[in-house]
């Protein structure tokens, strides 16, 4: 599949490393394709997220909001709410665990475990969604598979990153406006 990348697309990859080892974790996670594709400039993704009003001087709530999930564990709001309604403060619980562990502590990132060796995993989040921008890109008839194809995977799945792009206005149906036109509303399997 990697073969079908764009330049633009394996940066993301790349970049989603990067981001993975900063914080110490083990695996590359959806948000961390989302944070590589924040940082990237002159691709169709990024003129798509400028175009949504997600311009480069706009991206740090949207990187705050990543760092508050993944403070409460990689839960997000909504599923902090849906807890909310059954009588678990999320963050309650959370504040409780940093004042014995320290700031960060559910976040899962191991900065101070020491030596590790080997390469970062994919999640299976992540996994799943460089799948997806595979079924989109052929939905697409495109031929090659391009950071967009990535942020249009993100925008189509429940999680973390579709929930923050979509508190920013961006979401699958209005990135697939601003990408294909108003034609192909739903093409992400």
């Amino acid at each position: 599949m990697f073969e079908r990348f764009t330049n633009d697309a394996r940066a993301v990859v790349r970049g989603a490393v990067e981001h993975s080892e900063r914080v110490g974790s083990r695996s590359v996670d959806a948000e961390h394709l989302l944070l590589a594709l924040l940082d990237r400039e002159a691709s169709r993704a990024s003129f798509a997220l400028a175009s949504l009003g997600l311009a480069a001087d706009r991206k740090e709530p949207v990187k705050s909001a990543l760092a508050d999930a993944r403070r409460r564990a990689g839960l997000s709001q909504a599923e902090a709410d849906a807890l909310a309604g059954l009588g678990i403060d999320v963050s309650d619980l959370v504040s409780r665990v940093e004042e014995v562990h320290g700031v960060g502590a559910m976040s899962g990132d191991r900065k101070d475990t020491g030596w590790w060796s080997g390469r970062r995993t994919f999640s299976r989040d992540a996994k799943e969604v460089l799948e997806r921008c595979l079924r989109i890109a052929v939905a697409h008839r495109d031929r090659r598979i391009g950071d967009e194809h990535i942020l249009l995977a993100l925008t189509a799945r429940p999680g973390v990153p579709s929930e923050v792009l979509a508190d920013q206005g961006v979401t699958y149906e209005a990135l697939s406006r601003v990408l294909y036109g108003g034609g192909e509303a739903r093409a992400a399997g």
